[in-house]
């Protein structure tokens, strides 16, 4: 029997498009930002300029009748203001972190999540010990992580001061921020729209406590390299915008553990396109115990979501996921999936 028009090797060209538009945003949406603050180091600036364009790509999405966002409410803003406070603050300790560190220390970082929100839901939720295969995934994340740190010879004082800062907000989100979103009826492009439009009115005050203002006036105007500035910072805001878009389209296009391997997948692209394209990056070894650390963030995977049986058949869940802030607008999950992750002790 023929194949359907428009399919390859059985998918259709509409959701490989979707998966490969998602793949190379994702992949590349790290170094992208690595490349944005090195020629423009502003990073409330720049994240300033990367909610402007993501509110305006959801309006003007809008209305044109591309997607369908919730309306701005002043009653709704209020409630959801803890969120975007928490979504503001690890945008902008992620952008300081890649000022000052290379991006395989952001993803090392990134990767262990899972371990200290494990911590912190026992600790602090008074959830369960982790069994005894979720818990040999942590030591491996543990083990990795601890190796990088060891290995790396561009260690500072700054980097994993913003490093530390990233992990605590990230995990404060995810222990305790998605519970307090569960009660605001916003669709997805709704939770991009309010995250984004504000943090871009918190943007000021950080722009102003970071003193960036003052380095702006004196720095900006004779900024080295203004065409590949401007370009670098464009090309950041708009990856930002699309990220958002693939990830939710691919959310929807495929399966749960497809979409989490082709986020692995998109880690270790990020890795390699970073060791491909410039020296930002860390030694073998240090690159050895970064894959240790993804290895690591595979088997918790997997130890999680052989314990979901008993969740609702409706509800199309992820996996659990540490790219919390690689989607642009996602705290965020949809509401159904991160009710169904809250369940399955997500990270």
């Amino acid at each position: 029997m023929s194949k359907p028009l428009g399919t390859i090797v059985g998918v259709s060209s509409a959701t490989l498009t979707v998966v490969v538009g998602y793949a190379i945003c994702s992949s590349l949406l790290a170094v992208i930002n690595k490349y944005a603050i090195t020629y423009f180091p502003y990073p409330a600036l720049l994240t300033a300029l990367q909610y402007l364009t993501s509110v305006v790509g959801v309006v003007v999405a809008g209305w044109s009748g591309v997607i369908t966002h919730n309306k701005f409410v002043w009653d709704t803003a209020r409630k959801f203001f803890p969120a975007a406070l928490v979504f503001y603050l690890a945008i902008f300790a992620n952008t300081n972190l890649l000022k000052h560190a290379n991006v395989d220390t952001f993803i090392v970082f990134r990767s262990t999540t899972p371990l200290l929100v494990a911590i912190a839901d026992t600790v602090f939720r008074k959830q369960p010990l982790p069994s005894k295969w979720t818990f040999a995934s942590l030591l491996v994340i543990l083990g990795g992580a601890v190796g990088y740190v060891a290995t790396d010879s561009q260690f500072s004082v700054t980097a994993y001061s913003w490093a530390v800062i990233y992990l605590v907000v990230i995990c404060t989100e995810m222990v305790y921020v998605k519970k307090m979103v569960t009660d605001i009826e916003l669709n997805t492009w709704g939770f991009v729209f309010y995250n984004n439009l504000i943090s871009l009115l918190l943007s000021p005050i950080f722009w102003v406590l970071m003193g960036e203002y003052k380095m702006f006036m004196v720095g900006g105007p004779a900024l080295e390299d203004g065409l590949i500035s401007f370009f670098a910072v464009g090309v950041s805001c708009l990856f930002g915008v699309a990220i958002s878009f693939f990830g939710f389209a691919a959310r929807k296009a495929i399966s749960a553990t497809a979409f989490t391997v082709t986020g692995v997948v998109n880690k270790l692209l990020t890795v390699v396109i970073n060791v491909m394209i410039w020296d930002k990056h860390a030694s073998n070894l240090g690159l050895g115990s970064l894959l240790i650390t993804i290895v690591g963030g595979i088997l918790y995977q997997q130890s999680t979501t052989k314990k979901s049986p008993s969740v609702p058949a409706p509800v199309a869940s992820t996996p659990p996921s540490t790219d919390t802030d690689e989607e642009k607008g996602l705290l965020i999950e949809d509401r159904s999936s991160t009710i169904v992750s809250d369940e399955k002790n997500d990270a």
